[in-house]
């Protein structure tokens, strides 16, 4: 399935959303369209009872690529982030921000990254005047991305920021302001949306395989070590597992449902005497419900052995992933009554990297004058309900999600 491949309700909105923006002003004219490049293809060698080969590509151009900078060089944006430009279409990686210059540099190194395109916190500004910089991702600490985000978007470059979008909906709101203000396009990397195997789920929701949707469980935990790391200080996380694990939980409901949540119901568990639990929540769970009955049941923890699944419940049949969230290995199988007999569907889904593909959705968007699939507002809706989920947590009655 295609990563540009929405539902038609998502499609027409992105249309129409990117209608009013472009008739405002308030976003950057398109680059150009992706130019059509050439494919090679090998001959097929196997017989009819096996799949065609497909070689991958097709790749734009070194000189055609949207260039970006990564802001911070932690594990994630080492582990992840850079490696996945070698399996990106259209992304390149052409400057990095480090407050770790030495470490900047052999970084650069390896990507082939010139010394000049690395820049420091202070000089952050300065990305201003690359002008192979298209985009700036901002892979920091969620209490730092209003800062980066609105530095960034001063400097005329379009922005992809990590997921938490921030620390609360008002920061959200800011950003969200500071890019329309720039003229340049705010994507959320929530790479889920974009990989394959949840795109193939909300595939068979819309087209009626599951029936109607009843129920959503789902879990998403793991064992948090070290107490002085930034996720365990509020003020750098804004919060414990639900900003950061949970999140996934919460994201998913809604984007397999197609739905919004009005309410929600949740207890939090902090730990009196357990030092990594000083200022953040160990585990949480919540029960969101949605307009048309459907009830999405989900719990996240920092304190327990890693834990991913999701269910999602319907009228026909049932699917699940399990596990599902991590950066690779997602499983999905779904099961319904045929012939008076329960059918279990395990789909061949080819596995691909879920950075490259939201890289390259957002650099799509660019060359193309499109609006992202998950824009700023998705990362404010989010904080919105969990603003309510903490408000249930400490209240221990049912909060409305702000509209």
């Amino acid at each position: 399935m295609s990563i540009t491949e929405l539902s038609r309700r998502t499609f027409l909105h992105s249309v129409a959303a990117a209608t009013a923006l472009s008739a405002s002003g308030l976003v950057q004219e398109p680059e150009g369209k992706i130019n059509q490049v050439d494919e090679v293809q090998l001959s097929q060698v196997h017989g009819t009872s096996e799949q065609n080969e497909k070689a991958p590509g097709p790749f734009l151009p070194t000189d055609q690529r949207v260039g970006f900078a990564i802001v911070g060089l932690g594990r994630l944006s080492l582990n992840q982030i850079l490696p996945a430009f070698g399996h990106s279409q259209y992304c390149k990686p052409v400057a990095l921000v480090s407050g770790d210059r030495e470490k900047a540099i052999k970084i650069a190194g390896q990507y082939g990254i010139a010394s000049t395109s690395i820049y420091g916190y202070a000089n952050f500004d300065q990305l201003a005047k690359n002008p192979d910089v298209k985009v700036i991702y901002v892979v920091l600490p969620n209490g730092m991305h209003e800062e980066y985000v609105v530095r960034g978007a001063k400097t005329g470059k379009h922005i992809l920021c990590e997921k938490p979008m921030a620390t609360s909906s008002r920061e959200a709101k800011h950003m969200i302001s500071a890019c329309k203000e720039a003229k340049v396009r705010l994507m959320i990397a929530y790479r889920q949306q974009y990989e394959p195997h949840n795109r193939a789920l909300r595939k068979l929701v819309t087209e009626g395989k599951l029936g109607v949707l009843r129920g959503f469980v789902s879990s998403n935990s793991q064992e948090q070590g070290d107490p002085t790391q930034w996720r365990l200080k509020k003020s750098l996380s804004g919060g414990g597992c639900l900003p950061d694990v949970g999140l996934y939980c919460l994201n998913a409901s809604r984007f397999l449902s197609g739905e919004e949540p009005t309410e929600v119901m949740a207890t939090i568990f902090q730990p009196k005497d357990d030092p990594r639990f000083t200022e953040v929540e160990a585990g949480c769970s919540f029960s969101m419900k949605f307009p048309s009955g459907f009830v999405a049941t989900c719990s996240t923890s920092y304190d327990v052995h890693k834990s991913q699944f999701l269910r999602l419940e319907g009228t026909k049949a049932w699917a699940d992933m399990s596990p599902s969230y991590g950066y690779h290995g997602n499983h999905l199988k779904w099961s319904y009554l045929e012939d008076e007999r329960e059918t279990e569907v395990v789909p061949q889904i080819e596995e691909k990297d879920q950075f490259a593909l939201e890289m390259d959705h957002f650099a799509e968007c660019i060359l193309e004058g499109k609006t992202p699939h998950t824009p700023g507002e998705e990362g404010l809706k989010d904080h919105r309900i969990m603003e309510a989920i903490y408000e249930s947590g400490r209240t221990g009655r049912i909060a409305n999600v702000a509209d």
